[in-house]
């Protein structure tokens, strides 16, 4: 998968507002955040999720992805599989070090961030305008926008008012921490506020890669297929919450809304879900209300550790 996508070229090539991490900071990167992530490992994720989901997510933890080598490497001459394994072990290393940074910066201005997953089209960017100008009122709200182009999603967020940092990943199908950690160091989120993190659109690479985030958010559309999480179990399987969006084009589908919740809840029994309409509204509040429990519990572990 990832050989093919563009995954192994990522990490290092990436921009934020449309300039290297070399030209944000004027040299090379020497502060605390580990950001040297090139990912020349072209590789297909195999993720061996060991990851419990019944703990609360705002502690410090790393996810641990056992990376199988890929085929090609396995089956041709001279390329050592035992090698690839371990470079992609090393980088998986690198990256959750770095979460693990991120995590404890979020934590200590009771920051709550949310790292939001789906496929290309699912209206996570829809989604997410609604929930900023429903929320804006009671949180400060930042938003780091990952895409492989275009700065199109960072806008119609701009537009709200909100601060939106654009991380162009180039070939890479997914957000890296350090990418995410160059992107705090411009943002400056603001104590006891919101951090949502929009991944870039893939349903398997991104929940490889853990970002700092308190929590994951799957959004999956009725558009999409109720089977989804059987046929990428690993995006699930991480999530604390699945957000089933598009719910006003039900009438319009022959979608099982029980079946997919029962596939979703078959890979994670500890998955979260809730059905909504970023058009309509319906569900929102639900959404919001799971926010908002998590965001005044970040403040309070802030308040302890100061």
């Amino acid at each position: 998968m990832c050989n093919d996508c563009g995954c192994g070229s990522g990490g290092t090539g990436y921009k934020i507002n449309g300039k290297t991490p070399a030209e944000l900071h004027g040299h090379a990167h020497d502060h605390p955040h580990d950001h040297d992530h090139g990912h020349d490992h072209g590789h297909h994720h195999h993720h061996d999720h060991d990851h419990p989901h019944d703990h609360d997510h705002s502690h410090d933890h790393g996810h641990h992805h056992v990376h199988a080598a890929p085929l090609a490497a396995v089956h041709q001459p001279g390329i050592d599989s035992e090698r690839v394994i371990r470079i992609e072990r090393d980088v998986l290393a690198k990256n959750n070090d770095a979460a693990r940074q991120n995590r404890a910066r979020l934590a200590a201005t009771g920051t709550l961030a949310l790292n939001l997953m789906s496929s290309p089209g699912s209206g996570k960017t829809t989604l997410l305008v609604r929930a900023i100008e429903d929320l804006k009122a009671k949180f400060p709200i930042a938003v780091i926008e990952g895409d492989q182009q275009t700065d199109n999603d960072a806008e119609r967020i701009r537009a709200t008012g909100v601060r939106a940092i654009q991380i162009n990943t180039g070939r890479g199908c997914h957000l890296e921490a350090g990418m995410v950690g160059t992107a705090l160091d411009d943002i400056k989120a603001e104590p006891g506020g919101l951090l949502f993190i929009e991944n870039v659109g893939n349903l398997v690479c991104p929940a490889g890669f853990d970002l700092g985030e308190a929590h994951k958010v799957v959004v999956l559309s009725v558009t999409e297929g109720e089977d989804k999480p059987l046929k990428y179990p690993d995006m699930f399987a991480v999530a604390d919450l699945l957000l089933l969006n598009k719910a006003d084009l039900l009438p319009h589908l022959k979608f099982d809304v029980g079946r997919c919740l029962a596939a979703a809840l078959t890979v994670n029994p500890h998955l979260q879900t809730l059905v909504v309409s970023a058009e309509t509204g319906e569900g929102m509040a639900a959404f919001y209300a799971w926010i908002e429990a998590r965001a005044a519990l970040s403040r309070a572990a802030a308040v302890v550790r100061a």
